[in-house]
């Protein structure tokens, strides 16, 4: 019989990750927290569910609430900032490889968009079942394992769900937004041997200061601090492949392991270190 899985934990932080064998290229990480506020940037697509506590948080340029049987839906390259927290907080997060998610958009016929229309369910919800059963498939209180086939099929049904909330932007949307869009691409790029103001501003056509205030009212952050979150974000990705704080700092674009100790702590609570404990 497998231990039970561990916990790593920095005073009233707690975050458990898994990698189940059976399901390549799914990550499942579990958090219970205090009141502290989140801000990320999402590397992976992933849909989260709400246990306990309950939140005021900005993401797709509106302001949203969550609260217990809330299932979040969440893309890459975007930006999460919690607003308001109240009570003690316990969520779990299935996050996929982009191939997986791809792999059912094409598979099923669906427009190859990155863009998620559907970003919101109630547990209760019949359209939400999908993802509902992955995470208790998944689950801490879950007592007897779960078989493979099971797991398996219960994975293509969420990816299947998924592939269903993509759709393409209006065209005045996408106009409006293609400078932005531009710029968070250039960053993206430039992850490992970052950019400077002027050369982001070329790449998204549009002067420096525009550009500041076009991409912190779209996206909720400046340019350098979404590309800080976009480095921690590859980071936990690195750890949980078994790389080393300071081959992970130099695969970011990050000075030493000192710099990724000193970001990683401030945006995840925990070290790398710590975090690369909690991974199993």
């Amino acid at each position: 019989m497998s231990p039970p899985p561990r916990a790593v934990s920095d005073g009233p932080l707690s975050i458990q990750v898994i990698l189940p064998p059976e399901l390549p290229g799914v990550r499942v990480s579990r958090f219970r927290t205090d009141e502290r506020l989140w801000r990320s940037v999402k590397e992976r697509f992933s849909v989260t569910m709400t246990y306990s506590g309950r939140a005021e948080w900005w993401g797709h340029g509106k302001v949203r609430f969550t609260s217990p049987g809330t299932l979040d839906l969440k893309q890459s390259g975007q930006v999460h900032r919690d607003l308001r927290r109240e009570g003690p907080s316990r969520f779990q997060v299935i996050s996929f490889d982009e191939a997986l998610v791809t792999g059912a958009r094409e598979a099923l016929g669906y427009p190859a968009s990155s863009h998620l229309r559907r970003v919101q369910f109630a547990r209760e919800q019949p359209t939400a079942a999908p993802f509902v059963r992955l995470h208790d498939l998944l689950g801490e209180d879950r007592v007897e394992p779960s078989n493979p086939l099971e797991l398996q099929t219960a994975l293509t049904e969420a990816l299947s769900a998924l592939a269903t909330c993509f759709g393409d932007m209006d065209e005045p949307e996408w106009r409006a937004r293609w400078p932005v869009r531009r710029a968070l691409q250039a960053l993206h790029d430039a992850l490992e041997q970052g950019i400077t103001l002027d050369a982001l501003a070329e790449r998204a056509g549009l002067d420096k200061f525009h550009l500041c205030r076009a991409f912190r009212e779209e996206v909720g952050m400046p340019p350098y601090a979404y590309l800080t979150h976009l480095r921690i974000s590859r980071a936990m990705g690195l750890l949980t492949q078994g790389l080393t704080p300071l081959e992970v700092a130099l695969r970011v674009g990050l000075y030493d392991q000192s710099q990724l100790n000193r970001h990683f702590k401030r945006v995840i609570g925990l070290t790398p270190g710590q975090f690369a404990r909690a991974v199993q």
